[in-house]
């Protein structure tokens, strides 16, 4: 479905990616993870088209795509949820999800799409998507939106960022339900355990470059003991 071609990026003379060899199946939830600074944001926003590679290949659903636009992108069938969602000042809720949908819905379906989210449909579908809103009803009302743009590969990038522990908590269980909320692929970018724990795959990235890919239970056995190896040079030192 999605594979990447020896992909490279620089970014002021300094190697963000570098050469990433990577295959993603159909029908799959994949969480890419890694430290600070690996390139997991930018491998994510390159498959969407924010930005561009130095070299190398994107193929989605047998297209080359590297040069393609976002817009064309999107109407392939590519989604892309930010780590902060945008507020729309004087749009409601059910307006963003009539935008966001292939086709016509009524407030009826709407209300349906937010209930699969975890919101109380009466309570949101009329409100103005703004600041009144806290981070973790914002990421829910992005995630109805993608899921009525029925994406065939939807990309979230870091969805836990701007939410408090509450808000995430309650996220988990959209995201173990993700495959009936959202259909195609989803690929997730992701510190967090508790997400990676969901995932059908894992990939590990550090330096710009793919270290594992793997179920959760090896590759996060990998990174603790990385963990704990730093920590005991540390304390040798």
């Amino acid at each position: 479905m999605l594979e990447l071609k020896n992909i490279c990026f620089e970014r002021d003379n300094k190697k963000i990616l570098d050469n990433i060899n990577l295959k993603i199946e159909t029908d799959k939830f994949i969480a890419i993870t890694g430290p600070n600074g690996s390139g997991k944001s930018t491998l994510a926003k390159i498959i969407m088209g924010i930005e561009k590679p130095d070299s190398g290949k994107i193929i989605f659903n047998n297209k080359d795509i590297t040069k393609m636009p976002i817009d064309k992108r999107a109407k392939l069938g590519i989604g892309f949820a930010f780590q902060q969602p945008v507020k729309f000042k004087g749009i409601t809720v059910y307006d963003l999800l009539k935008i966001a949908s292939r086709k016509e819905i009524n407030k009826i379906e709407a209300c349906n799409t937010l209930s699969k989210v975890g919101l109380c449909a009466k309570e949101y579908v009329d409100r103005e998507v703004n600041s009144s809103l806290s981070g973790g009803e914002l990421k829910r009302i992005e995630i109805a939106t993608v899921a009525l743009r029925e994406s065939k590969l939807t990309i979230f990038d870091e969805p836990e960022a701007g939410i408090d522990l509450w808000s995430f908590n309650n996220l988990i269980d959209v995201f173990e339900n993700m495959r009936n909320i959202i259909k195609g692929t989803t690929i997730i970018i992701s510190h967090q355990e508790k997400i990676l724990n969901i995932a059908d795959k894992i990939i590990l990235m550090r330096n710009g470059k793919i270290e594992q890919i793997g179920d959760a239970k090896e590759v996060l056995e990998n990174v603790e003991a990385k963990k704990e190896c730093c920590r005991l040079n540390r304390q040798e030192k």
